[in-house]
């Protein structure tokens, strides 16, 4: 009797468990569909969508196991309505080996981290140089420093990008096709802002968007927690956890609001349009679905395998972008192990 009162009691517990996960992932995935202030927990969870995705695999595996159908049906139907947000992480396939062979328009968009800071000049260069191997013709940079040692880089670009584009601080777009016009987005309170400029591709005028938003504030937190650390003021962890998490929130915030400013901007253009950027949050949040609005997601089109941008082996998220209008077509979409940075440059070639 006491050995069927436990096993009754833990199968109990593991019911629980799967309609406590399926029931967050299920919210997770609309946490996007909400703006962030006042819904902060809810916007939270599409940040741990991947955590509870894991957790429904293996509850699901679990009824299996006991041959418990109906339990297992609900870890089931959860994981399928977690297909579609799976596919922003991961696409089955690969580049086909005439992709590069079609003719269209090849962007790239790469946070450089300001080149490093090198002194020489080496590592601007060198970016150069892949940009032509990659035979890109639009380059959005993010984190742009115009000094490498003692050259200009605009200079230095111009020979094989000879239309440049330069908007707020650290923002730059480098074309081999005419710049017709261009218009910074400056953001309120912060040094991140976004740009655009219409791109004349030869008789065909598109408007490509150069987007940096806000980032987390975590990392500027736990500088200061260290800080006072070796100062030798105690921080307790509640302290700090909460610290985080306002750090966290204030960067969702300001992220959604400057995504809005930018989506408004890209819903007035009366051209087709390319959006490239850092924009610091991952797919299904809502930043993510404001920009995207009724673009293409370009990986989702014609990417393959697992994407993640940011090169922390720690954290193998997506958060640089590359979207675009219907009226395009993409053709090929991936990133390139380029060390001069943390993050890893995008590039997709487009069907005008």
């Amino acid at each position: 009797m006491g050995k069927l009162a436990v096993y009754k009691y833990f199968t109990f517990l593991f019911l629980i468990a799967t309609f406590f996960f399926a029931g967050f992932t299920i919210f997770g995935l609309f946490g996007g569909d909400v703006t962030p202030v006042g819904n902060t927990a809810r916007a939270m969870l599409v940040y741990i969508l991947p955590l509870l995705i894991i957790c429904d695999v293996l509850l699901l595996i679990y009824w299996l196991v006991r041959k418990r159908w109906l339990w297992a049906a609900v870890p089931l139907i959860t994981l399928m309505c977690c297909i579609p947000y799976c596919g922003t992480l991961y696409q089955f396939g690969s580049q086909g080996e005439d992709t590069d062979s079609k003719s269209g328009i090849k962007v790239c968009s790469y946070n450089v981290a300001l080149f490093g800071r090198e002194t020489t000049g080496f590592i601007a260069q060198d970016i150069l140089a892949e940009m032509k191997r990659q035979e890109v013709e639009v380059l959005c940079i993010q984190e742009y420093n115009e000094m490498s040692g003692d050259r200009q880089n605009s200079e230095s670009y111009k020979d094989y990008f000879p239309y440049m584009a330069q908007g707020r601080g650290d923002m730059v777009i480098f074309s081999r096709f005419p710049i017709k016009q261009s218009k910074n987005i400056a953001f309120e309170m912060t040094n991140n802002s976004a740009m655009w400029a219409d791109i004349d591709t030869g008789g065909k005028i598109i408007r490509v968007f150069n987007v940096h938003l806000q980032t987390t504030g975590i990392n500027s937190t736990l500088h200061g927690a260290a800080k006072l650390g070796v100062q030798g003021i105690n921080i307790e962890n509640n302290r700090l956890l909460k610290a985080i998490y306002g750090a966290y929130a204030q960067g969702m915030i300001i992220r959604a609001k400057q995504a809005e400013v930018v989506a408004n901007e890209i819903r007035t253009a009366n051209r087709p349009v390319i959006v490239c950027g850092d924009f610091n949050d991952v797919p299904y949040s809502y930043v993510y679905n404001t920009m995207l609005g009724d673009l293409k997601d370009g990986f989702r089109e014609c990417g393959s395998n697992w994407m993640y941008t940011l090169r922390d082996g720690r954290k193998r998220v997506r958060i640089d972008y590359i979207f675009h209008s219907s009226q395009l077509k993409g053709i090929s979409y991936y990133k390139y192990d380029l060390t001069y940075s943390d993050h890893y440059p995008i590039f997709m070639k487009l069907e005008i």
